[in-house]
């Protein structure tokens, strides 16, 4: 009998030390004088896993890590993603800010999927897409953890947000719940599972970014980008285009009161 199983392979990019970065008093004292920076200085050094896939949400969540005093390291799931210069803008992000790096690289059946284009917030909101990838944050998760309990890392961080983006079931504040409960069971005394930005909204989650230093040209969010030029180019009309937009278009005028129940 033949078993079929994920090809499974670690590889280490960057093996350095966190060094600060450089960013002016006023975002400094933003980020310390609100509650997602508080209790920081109990958790220096403490070791956290944070799913970083180079799109804006993971990205801003590894930042935050890293703001917070936490030894952040930023895992990649190389999959087979049509998308794959995501990784390329995460191998960036983690060498401008000397952030050590690792990919795991693992296969498995998908099923067909389409991208759909051209569909507004509101639809994006209320709807599954149909791109949505089966099992994909429950694989992400499950690797993590794996890779948490190999280095000692206390916490698993993902950037799963669900106000702008509920149609998908493994972003929702139930899922990661769910998961947790499981994880529990299956590793006593393992890491726990923070989804920093699970009540924020894109423009709130930009607008956090630019905060830790990030710009819209650092990270990478089409699903299906075009040759230009001999140049990939986002398309501007799939659903992560469309949040991108959406989110940095409107991150002046996001509230900054929601960052208080940050936790």
């Amino acid at each position: 009998m033949r078993l079929l199983c994920p090809i499974v392979s670690l590889v280490y990019y960057v093996d350095s030390v966190e060094s600060e970065d450089k960013m002016d008093n006023n975002d400094d004292n933003f980020l310390t004088s609100h509650p997602i920076a508080q209790n920081s200085l109990k958790f220096v050094n403490k070791k956290v896993v944070v799913l970083h896939s180079g799109g804006l949400d993971s990205s801003v969540c590894l930042l935050l890590a890293r703001k917070k005093g936490l030894d952040a390291i930023s895992l990649g799931i190389d999959f087979g993603q049509r998308s794959r210069i995501e990784m390329v803008y995460a191998d960036r992000l983690c060498e401008k800010f000397q952030i050590p790096r690792r990919i795991i690289k693992v296969r498995w059946h998908k099923p067909k999927r389409t991208i759909p284009k051209n569909r507004k917030i509101e639809e994006i909101r209320k709807s599954k897409s149909s791109a949505f990838l089966p099992g994909r944050n429950v694989v992400f998760l499950a690797l993590a953890a794996a890779e948490s309990a190999s280095i000692g890392a206390k916490e698993i961080w993902i950037g799963v947000n669900s106000i702008d983006y509920s149609g998908y079931p493994d972003c929702r504040g139930d899922f990661i719940e769910a998961f947790q409960l499981m994880l529990e069971k299956a590793v006593p005394n393992g890491p726990k599972v923070i989804a920093p930005l699970q009540d924020l909204s894109k423009p709130e989650i930009a607008k956090l970014a630019i905060h830790l230093g990030l710009s819209r040209e650092e990270t990478w969010s089409c699903y299906r980008p075009k040759r230009i030029n001999q140049s990939l180019r986002p398309c501007g009309r799939c659903d992560g285009c469309v949040l991108d937009e959406y989110a940095w278009t409107n991150a002046k005028a996001a509230n900054l009161v929601s960052f208080r129940d940050l936790r």
